[in-house]
């Protein structure tokens, strides 16, 4: 039976499953195929602890942690309204092919508008197929004010 729910971060079993299921997503070539640090492991919980615009969300099939995302909430200024960004997303591979994204994927989509959210933004890789289908399945488009523009570029600045 598949259960998806808003991770409580104070609860250690919600804690000890997001770390397990962002550490399996970052090991995958998707998510940049190295596992997380001893640091990271051992400090995200109270770091995201600190941020009360951070949200979680787990899916369990049976009690095992099989899915996973941890949104960000932004503002958009021209909408005057909060956002939700999706900033990790992912499903154990032993359970991918079930649905699951999907489902989790609806769930946010369900958290989003009942708390009014303006929209839902994520970023995905071009060379992650099955993951650009879904979201194009589930009414992602790329983002664009003005079609003569273009499409949005993710760009990043890194720190040591």
């Amino acid at each position: 039976m598949l259960t998806i729910l808003q991770a409580d971060l104070q609860q250690v079993q919600h804690a000890d499953d997001l770390v397990l299921m962002l550490n399996t997503y970052a090991s995958d070539p998707m998510g940049g195929g190295e596992p997380l640090s001893d640091f990271v492991r051992q400090n995200l919980i109270a770091e995201l602890q600190k941020r009360p615009n951070i949200r979680g969300f787990l899916a369990y099939q049976n009690d095992q942690a099989v899915g996973f995302a941890i949104c960000i909430e932004g503002f958009s200024t021209f909408a005057c309204k909060p956002l939700l960004n999706i900033h990790d997303f992912g499903v154990h591979p032993d359970f991918r092919g079930w649905g699951i994204a999907k489902k989790l994927l609806g769930f946010i989509s369900d958290f989003a508008q009942t708390h009014a959210y303006c929209k839902i933004t994520l970023e995905v890789l071009q060379g992650n197929a099955p993951a650009h289908a879904l979201y194009i399945d589930q009414g992602f488009s790329s983002y664009e004010l003005n079609p003569a523009m273009g499409g949005a570029i993710m760009m990043q600045k890194k720190f040591a």
